[in-house]
């Protein structure tokens, strides 16, 4: 009974925390809110410890879904879960990092029980994604995830948190409007909502006429577009990335945490669930396109990097352009980049939460993020200073690091796919030196001349403890990628012999159409 239902035992955990502490938690005094942070961690741990039984019971070798539920809900709608090899490592990335996000909010004052409240909602949504079998439930879940996510912006954000939080909700929204119609169109066109009826269903790809434009891949290329849309706003891409620097800057150190570790990491999620398996001729076409973005992405956003003045928003620009090369190497459509992307979204994970953690950390010591008012701290804070090192090092891709083996394997994939675009992305990993090293320099070495900084503490043991298991994995992945690799190679090369049967079905199909009208 257990094990049949894990799946939703995993992700409704944290949505039961959430009830407990609505429904039975009263007043707001320090005892109230010493109990509502122990029962958000534990319910983060218990939900971490259930998923241990998914990872332990999983068959890599085993390239469909596994751990299926199947049920009714409200109005007859189908409730279905599963997971594959490449979506269990994001189940997995999300209930590792929910209890270390509770333990960095540890200090919060201000209206604790709704803030632990809405993370906790915020999580359940978040696995709902990763583990949904159904477009309706999909699109629930994904679309859910902006409302805890945009409440913790615009209550507990900075002094433009109203402008960041509208900004955030707004862009992510419409882009997924028009997701929402392409699900609307794919349901009259298969006739299901069911995932992996829709993986198996050929939609069209026959050249259609609309206003007088060719459309080339017919009815695949306008459903791609539509999901490209909400995607690419997730990740986000540019140039629809503007809104992420805001987010970042705004939200509390928690809300930054989950945003660039697990929210991102959903439309990279999506283009792999959807657009590269469902619309395997529209992606072809359309590939240099999103190549060519990810690469203008990958230099554009180091440089803008390089100008920056406020911590979090240097690292924001960061994940925009380490989420470059995730599009790039999804593209790319061979086993390298999509292998590539993958491990590079997980490392992503662990590093760019660990990087808004370190900006926290001293942050929460002295009140600004701006790189002008730091210098020296390894004077006072050796420890934070071999911490911050160990990511900032992650985070350009040190050999050693998981930062190295993701940025390696999608330049390896966007080789083979276009040898210009990989030559122009592999600029951002030297520009991503160039600024992470010089955010260290000035955060960090030289003297401590500055007055307000001599009293300043190293870190404490709960600092500490947050850091040690983002440490060990990002050395663990790095040392070993294979703990990664070996489970999502299987699935993900199903998935790509999927669509090179599809493609190759297409070009024959295209060739007899041809010889018809000669």
């Amino acid at each position: 009974m257990f094990l049949d239902n894990l799946l939703s035992i995993v992700t409704f955990i944290p949505l039961i925390g959430a009830a407990i502490l609505g429904l039975f938690l009263r007043g707001d005094d320090e005892a109230a809110q010493k109990n509502a942070k122990y029962v958000a961690l534990a319910a983060t741990s218990a939900s971490l410890f259930a998923s241990l039984f998914l990872l332990a019971g999983f068959d890599a070798s085993n390239t469909g879904f596994q751990f299926v539920e199947e049920g009714t809900w409200i109005l007859g709608l189908q409730y279905k879960m599963g997971i594959d090899g490449i979506s269990i490592l994001f189940v997995m990335l999300t209930t590792f990092l929910m209890p270390i996000t509770i333990l960095a909010c540890w200090d919060v004052t201000h209206r604790v029980k709704e803030y632990m409240i809405a993370f906790l909602a915020l999580e359940t949504l978040m696995l709902g994604v990763f583990c949904a079998l159904d477009l309706v439930l999909f699109y629930l879940f994904f679309e859910g995830g902006l409302i805890p996510m945009f409440l913790i912006i615009g209550i507990w954000g900075g002094k433009e948190r109203i402008y960041a939080a509208f900004k955030f909700f707004l862009y992510t929204f419409l882009g997924s409007v028009l997701m929402l119609v392409a699900m609307i169109a794919m349901y009259v066109d298969a006739g299901t909502t069911d995932i992996p009826s829709l993986l198996a269903h050929n939609f069209g790809s026959d050249t259609m006429e609309i206003l007088g434009v060719q459309i080339l891949g017919g009815l695949q290329t306008l459903l791609w577009l539509a999901f490209f849309a909400s995607f690419a706003v997730k990740m986000p891409m540019w140039p629809v990335h503007t809104w992420l620097p805001d987010a970042h800057v705004q939200a509390p150190t928690a809300g930054s945490v989950v945003l660039a570790a697990i929210l991102l990491k959903m439309g990279g999620y999506g283009f792999l669930r959807f657009s590269l398996p469902m619309f395997p001729v529209a992606s072809e076409l359309l590939a240099d396109f999103v190549l060519w973005i990810s690469a203008i992405a990958i230099v554009y956003t180091s440089l803008v990097a390089l100008m920056q003045e406020d911590m979090k928003k240097l690292i924001a620009y960061s994940s925009v352009a380490h989420m470059g090369f995730v599009t790039a190497g999804i593209f790319a459509a061979n086993q390298q980049g999509v292998d590539g992307a993958i491990f590079q979204m997980i490392s992503h994970g662990f590093i760019s939460g660990a990087l808004f953690l370190c900006v926290g950390v001293i942050y929460d010591r002295m009140h600004t993020r701006e790189i002008d008012a730091y210098g020296g701290l390894v004077n006072r804070m050796p420890a934070y200073a071999a911490v911050f090192m160990l990511f900032t090092m992650a985070n350009v891709g040190l050999p050693g690091t998981s930062g190295f083996v993701g940025e390696f394997l999608t330049l390896m994939g966007m080789f083979q796919a276009n040898t210009w675009v990989a030559a122009v992305a592999a600029t951002g990993v030297i520009l991503s030196a160039g600024y992470a090293l010089w955010l260290y320099r000035r955060v960090v070495m030289g003297d401590l001349i500055k007055e307000s900084l001599k009293s300043i503490t190293d870190m404490t043991t709960r600092e500490r403890a947050i850091f040690a298991p983002l440490i060990f994995m990002t050395i663990l992945l790095g040392v070993y990628p294979p703990l990664v690799t070996d489970i999502i190679g299987p699935s993900v090369e199903a998935l790509l012999g999927a669509y090179d049967t599809a493609l190759a079905e297409h070009a024959a199909s295209a060739q007899v159409a041809g010889n018809g009208g000669h």
